[in-house]
């Protein structure tokens, strides 16, 4: 893609950003090279502004490792080994590596985003499909998904985790901000997050669930051990935890809400150490 002066002017580019295009580029370039220099001249914000006007490619970047202070790739990056970039990595479609991937201020791709070993993001980790690793997944910032996020160890994030599929880790999962998946979140070990906890399908935890707001799914809630929130529980089914469940101070314990209250029995039922104080709806089984 031969990307003209007047291409480059219809998409309203800052002055300074196009000043510099004038000045490297006037009579036009292709688009990666384009990119890479923008990269190469320290002005990584331009290149991902070209890339979201411009949009991905279908080139494969096919290597052994990268190592760089930032890359942003408009097609997809296939690497044998580790991906290491100090600032920014960013790719038009999917990212995958047979080891870890590292980036200092933000990782994100217009499809998946898979590792065979960690991945750690210094800010945002961000994929138009599903983010996957064979070990753990941490992100001092916010984690979007528009897929499943799947980490065989522990999943930490700073910020806000939100996946439009399933989300599971197979030891903790624990978030800073708010945490919506659209299916399915399961730990091994426990969940915790400091803001509200929605999933559309079913949250279940190998140990604990503590949730500093709201607490709510459109099926069951499972817990190995406590489910505590400061806010609200809600279930649309089931409620379960082998020690106590725990509302905060003024909010009810709500189970088969998506139920008939004649089936609540079957497929409402409430099982805790203790009947949860302020259980306004579903059918006690006792502990």
């Amino acid at each position: 893609m031969d990307l003209t002066k007047n291409f480059v002017k219809a998409k309203r580019p800052c002055m300074d950003g196009f000043r510099w295009f004038l000045q490297h580029h006037r009579n036009g370039c292709d688009y990666q090279p384009l990119l890479d220099a923008l990269v190469a001249g320290g002005r990584v914000d331009d290149a991902c502004w070209l890339l979201a006007q411009f949009g991905p490619t279908d080139a494969v970047l096919a290597v052994d490792a990268i190592e760089a202070d930032a890359l942003v790739f408009a097609g997809t990056l296939e690497v044998r080994g580790n991906v290491a970039v100090g600032t920014v990595l960013r790719a038009g479609r999917a990212i995958r590596a047979g080891g870890g991937i590292r980036a200092g201020q933000s990782i994100a791709s217009g499809e998946d985003i898979k590792a065979g070993g960690s991945i750690h993001s210094g800010g945002t980790l961000d994929a138009g499909g599903s983010i996957g690793a064979r070990w753990g997944i941490e992100t001092r910032g916010k984690l979007r998904a528009a897929g499943d996020v799947r980490a065989e160890w522990e999943l930490v994030c700073g910020g806000a985790l939100a996946a439009g599929g399933n989300c599971f880790s197979g030891q903790d999962i624990g978030a800073g901000g708010a945490v919506d998946c659209g299916k399915s979140l399961r730990a091994g070990g426990s969940i915790t997050g400091l803001e509200s906890i929605r999933a559309g399908h079913g949250i279940e935890s190998g140990a604990s669930i503590l949730c500093h707001r709201h607490l709510e799914a459109g099926w069951g809630i499972k817990a190995g051990r406590a489910i505590v929130a400061h806010g609200a529980i809600r279930a649309g089914e089931s409620l379960q935890a082998e020690d106590e469940i725990q509302a905060g101070a003024g909010y009810g314990v709500y189970a088969g809400l998506m139920v008939h209250v004649d089936a609540w029995e079957a497929s409402a039922s409430v099982r805790a150490s203790s009947k949860p104080a302020r259980l306004l709806s579903g059918w006690w089984s006792g502990s």
